[in-house]
């Protein structure tokens, strides 16, 4: 794209204020900027225009789901386990790692993967979900293909520090890195932003991004080629996940299900946490804030919450069902936030409060694209450790608790 044809571009969305630094650029940065408004999805100001026009979009119809519960997977367990070693070994399955985020609510400067929640002991939080993968490797004779979601800010830091840190014993021929698609943020009247003159103010595209992310860095050839029929996606932050899990992995295969998604039951009915429902017959995720009261108190027959399992973020899907729902265009939210950039004088402004919109898919959405869904219960003192916040719930201490309970070394 040469500079006539990015200000057409512009000036049919009115965003040729993009280009007001244009002439004081290097010519290497202005090649850069003319790339960035090549691959700008204008579409995304009309999302945002109706967000500014109506309200958030109504709910369907919600209604409870169960799940496979913790007995009724110790009494199927080696049936389980044997199915789901069996496509381990047979090459079909994929875990995918979303690791774009940093740890900046940890107070670290870095990839949210490299924090070390060590205490007598260097022990990072990569190295966690490393090891816990590696279980199943040795169960299985076989490596699993593990593909590593990063972003433009980590990307370079990720992977030096997996190649410094040699894999962490794992083989780097497995292991596949792709980044995260970015979204351009926009203020309250979405007028595009700058966060440098030749560099339009953008973030990761949000957790739904990830199968997108991969298609565009060509991973799709290798799925393919490997044979790789289920992908299990999880995110960076819960150490204590288990991956490739062939006990999850061969009860979703044995019930014919689009989908398997790892829950774990409330600990109270006002936990915070998303849960896994229906919404008009199909597979879907409440927000708790989306909850009505009848919702959170509701109870089944056997005393059990009706609305009882909340998601961890820990999905297995069917590489073919996502391929052949990638025409459709997933649902974009609309998020605000503080949004550092610069202003007519070139000066970098950062915002004490939110200032503008960035737009995000979510993995919540991808799940709901699913016919149907195997709900899937797991302990959550064995397999849910996240790592949100430097103390308090969900924090490096909780953490470093249940990895304790768990027989690490810390």
């Amino acid at each position: 794209m040469n500079y006539n044809e990015a200000k057409e571009k512009l000036a049919a969305c009115g965003q040729t204020h993009l280009l007001r630094w244009y002439d004081t650029l290097t010519e290497r940065e202005q090649e850069s900027l003319l790339q960035q408004i090549e691959e700008l999805d204008t579409e995304l100001l009309q999302v945002f225009a109706d967000y500014r026009k109506s309200s958030e979009q109504a709910r369907g119809k919600l209604a409870p789901l169960g799940a496979l519960t913790l007995e009724e997977i110790a009494q199927n367990r080696d049936r389980f386990e044997a199915a789901g070693l069996d496509a381990i070994r047979q090459g079909k399955v994929g875990a995918v790692l979303l690791a774009g985020g940093m740890g900046t609510r940890l107070g670290f400067d870095k990839p949210k993967g490299m924090f070390n929640i060590g205490v007598t002991r260097e022990l990072y939080i990569f190295e966690c979900l490393i090891r816990n993968l590696m279980e199943v490797v040795d169960k299985a004779g076989t490596f699993v293909p593990l593909f590593v979601m990063t972003s433009e800010k980590n990307d370079e830091d990720t992977r030096a520090f997996f190649k410094e840190m040699k894999y962490f014993g794992y083989n780097a021929e497995y292991v596949h890195f792709f980044v995260q698609e970015m979204a351009p943020a926009v203020d309250m009247e979405g007028r595009i932003l700058l966060e440098e003159k030749g560099r339009i103010a953008a973030s990761p595209n949000g957790n739904g991004g990830w199968f997108s992310s991969m298609q565009r860095a060509g991973l799709m050839n290798l799925l393919h080629r490997e044979g790789i029929e289920w992908l299990n996606v999880f995110a960076v932050d819960n150490v204590l996940q288990r991956i490739a899990d062939p006990v999850f992995i061969g009860a979703a295969l044995l019930s014919g299900a689009d989908m398997g998604s790892k829950v774990v039951s409330k600990a109270d009915p006002e936990e915070r946490v998303g849960v896994l429902c229906l919404e008009d017959g199909t597979p879907s995720i409440v927000e708790y804030y989306e909850m009505t009261k009848e919702m959170i108190t509701s109870r089944e027959p056997d005393g059990r919450l009706s609305y009882n399992y909340g998601v961890i973020l820990n999905y297995l899907f069917r590489t073919d069902s996502l391929e052949s729902g990638a025409d459709k265009r997933m649902p974009i939210h609309v998020v605000e936030k503080k949004v550092p950039y610069i202003d007519e004088n070139g000066m970098l402004i950062e915002p004490a409060s939110p200032n503008g919109c960035k737009f995000e898919t979510l993995v919540l959405d991808m799940v709901h694209m699913q016919e149907n869904c195997l709900s899937f219960e797991v302990d959550r003192s064995r397999e849910f450790a996240p790592v949100k916040n430097k103390t308090g719930v969900d924090s490096v201490d909780s953490a470093r608790e249940l990895l304790h309970r768990n027989g690490v070394s810390l």
